[in-house]
């Protein structure tokens, strides 16, 4: 039985390696990897790894390694054909029958993606020609030069009716042949097909081995009704089922542990050459569920970066519904805004890299941007509207299909709700004045607030809590701060989470010297294995930071219950999950108090006011939550439960 490429390449899409690795072998995650024991050899320290991203396992134990097939067959016993048929029907895919049919559709395929490849050339060819300067100057522009053009295979069509068709005619290209890749317009009422793309800048979309299936094109004349043109659905392209620049971001979405999705091709390329080749765009549409698989399998928690304005808030908000039915552990979105008015192009070119990092550090779960949505619906004045809010967002959460994560997600709007209406958490401490001020801060959208007409005290100068003015997010100088402690101690305690946590660790923003030494250390040691806490602890001492270690410990006293060393991993990683969740989302917003802070003492207007009171609201929120970490089994006795 003979399989095709495209058949195989299906099956391998739709079932992830760990998937069915982990029937037969015990795993756990390690980084970006998953690790266990060889099921081929009797070992006690684990050398067989898998890797979803490259759809591949390898066992150092025993030198083998392959793909999905090859596992099955090897642990199983089962010939090629044998594990095929096997996994075909797990992935849901009917066996292909051989027939002379079966067999000319693969040919014709295979013919198409060489008219697709003689095209790219000859896009290619007149963007270098003297016909091709106007495009060239156009990329000039946009900071495009011709090593990023051949980088990229940019191109550009004439402004000729046949000047593609007469060019695949001369290597023997039939007209079916063009019609079948979308290259041509063709129709009952056109009497001679001509040429789709004219007159535009020319981007190749690659398939994720890196195989041209189809064009996207950019217009250079202003009047022109598309500026942007994607060819038409053919037998090789479809587009929901695609992203541009898949097949170069896979790998260094690998390396980066995440991957970034724009919205346009030049937006990726300007990203690529600004020091971020993670990122990839839907074409032209609304995110499909097939492009989020595609993003998934890339990295577990993809950032969707769109434009601060109206058009990039619904673009997110459509982002929002396609992917609650599809989220689970693992499977999620983030969201980072740019400046209104600027797109990733824009920023790359003005801010470079630094300004693209500072965008995408202040990315926002996806639980956040629903909240906010919601919430701007309207005025919630009332209880009837504050009420419709409950029962919409209820509903909402009904859509998560994984019912851990829904549990998750109600726990967590529920807090958003208690901390609206000025209640406490359920088993929460009081939130004191943040609580109040969130429940009249203004929303983001200039819709006004959402929570009824200004109060009075917007007349009155600006107040932090006390809570707040204790709290790590503005203790800059007063040592380290306590999260930064907790954070590095519960790593320290708990060797297991360090290689599921590398990237966050490497990435992690933090103020104190100590801090940041030990952090250093722990991320040189994130591949290693370690005994217990007391072998991790030998390890960073010899390194010379035994006074930079005990800093942590001094600044993590008391210490709460999860992070100790006989706490339960699972709870000690919850709770590292959060803090770290609340530290990046902490950073973001004291970055934007101090933007706000200086708007505030350039117009003091009620605007700018209730700006800065909204972002005191959320960092007191954001201690309220802490709080409740801080208090896990101590005041509540329930020692080793989640929370």
């Amino acid at each position: 039985m003979r399989f095709t490429p495209s058949f195989l390449d299906e099956i391998k899409a739709r079932l992830p390696v760990s998937e069915v690795v982990r029937r037969r072998v015990k795993l756990q995650k390690a980084g970006r990897e998953w690790k266990g024991l060889s099921p081929f050899n009797q070992e006690k320290s684990p050398s067989f790894f898998v890797n979803d991203q490259k759809m591949a396992w390898f066992d150092f134990s025993s030198g083998r390694n392959g793909n999905v097939f090859d596992f099955v067959m090897a642990t199983e016993g089962l010939s090629f054909p044998e594990a095929v048929e096997r996994l075909a029907a797990e992935a849901g895919l009917a066996l292909p029958v051989v027939t002379p049919e079966a067999q000319e559709r693969e040919r014709k395929r295979a013919s198409l993606q060489d008219v697709l490849e003689m095209a790219a050339a000859f896009f290619e060819n007149q963007l270098q020609a003297q016909i091709g300067a106007r495009a060239r100057g156009y990329l000039a522009d946009r900071g495009l030069g011709p090593a990023i053009q051949k980088q990229f295979r940019i191109g550009y069509s004439p402004n000729e009716k046949f000047a593609l068709r007469d060019y695949l005619a001369a290597k023997n290209v039939t007209l079916d042949q063009m019609i079948d890749t979308g290259m041509l317009v063709h129709g009952d009422d056109i009497a001679v097909p001509y040429d789709r793309f004219r007159d535009r800048v020319m981007f190749p979309i690659c398939d994720r081995s890196g195989k041209v299936i189809a064009f996207g094109g950019r217009a250079l004349d202003k009047d022109v009704a598309a500026k942007y043109l994607n060819s038409p659905e053919t037998p090789l392209f479809h587009k929901g089922s695609v992203v541009y620049n898949h097949h170069n971001a896979r790998k260094a979405a690998h390396e980066r542990g995440t991957v970034i999705a724009v919205e346009g091709y030049v937006d990726v390329i300007s990203m690529s050459v600004a020091g971020f080749p993670h990122v990839v765009a839907p074409l032209g549409t609304a995110l499909t569920p097939d492009q989020c698989e595609l993003l998934w399998r890339m990295a577990e928690e993809p950032i969707l970066c769109f434009d601060g304005d109206r058009a990039g808030r619904k673009a997110a908000h459509r982002a929002i519904d396609t992917a609650l039915p599809l989220i689970g552990p693992g499977k999620s979105l983030r969201f980072a805004f740019l400046p209104e008015g600027q797109d990733p192009d824009d920023l790359a070119r003005s801010g470079g890299e630094a300004a693209i990092a500072e965008v995408l550090a202040g990315a926002r779960p996806l639980v956040e941007v629903l909240w906010q949505r919601e919430a701007e619906v309207g005025p919630l004045d009332t209880p009837e509207r504050r009420a419709a809010l409950e029962r919409r967002l209820s509903d909402l959460t009904r859509e998560i299909k994984d019912e851990t994560l829904r549990r998750y997600y109600r726990d967590d709007i529920r807090q958003r709700l208690d901390l609206m209406s000025g209640r406490a958490p359920a088993g929460g401490q009081a939130r004191g004045a943040g609580a109040g001020q969130r429940r009249n801060a203004p929303a983001r959208s200039g819709r006004g607030s959402p929570f009824g007409p200004p109060p009075s005290y917007l007349a009155s100068p600006p107040s932090l809590s006390a809570s707040l003015v204790r709290s790590q997010v503005f203790a800059r100088g007063a040592g380290m701060p306590r999260r930064e402690a907790e954070i590095l101690l519960n790593l320290l305690n708990h060797p297991g989470l360090l290689a599921r946590h590398a990237e966050d660790l490497a990435s992690l923003d933090l103020t104190a010297k100590d801090a940041k030494q030990v952090q250093a250390a722990l991320a040189a040691l994130a591949a290693e294995s370690f005994a217990d806490h007391v072998e991790l602890r030998l390890a960073i001492d010899k390194a010379g930071l035994q006074r930079a270690r005990e800093a942590v410990e001094r600044a993590a006293e008391p210490v709460p219950w999860p992070l100790k060393p006989d706490a339960a991993e699972v709870d000690a990683g919850e709770v590292l999950r959060q803090a770290l969740a609340l530290h990046r989302r902490a950073r973001a917003l004291h970055k934007e108090l101090k933007s706000a802070e200086i708007a505030l003492g350039e117009d003091a207007n009620e605007q700018n006011l209730a700006r800065l009171r909204e972002i005191q609201a959320e960092l007191s929120g954001i201690e309220g939550r802490e709080a409740a970490v801080e208090g896990f089994g101590i005041s509540s006795g329930r020692q080793g439960q989640v929370l």
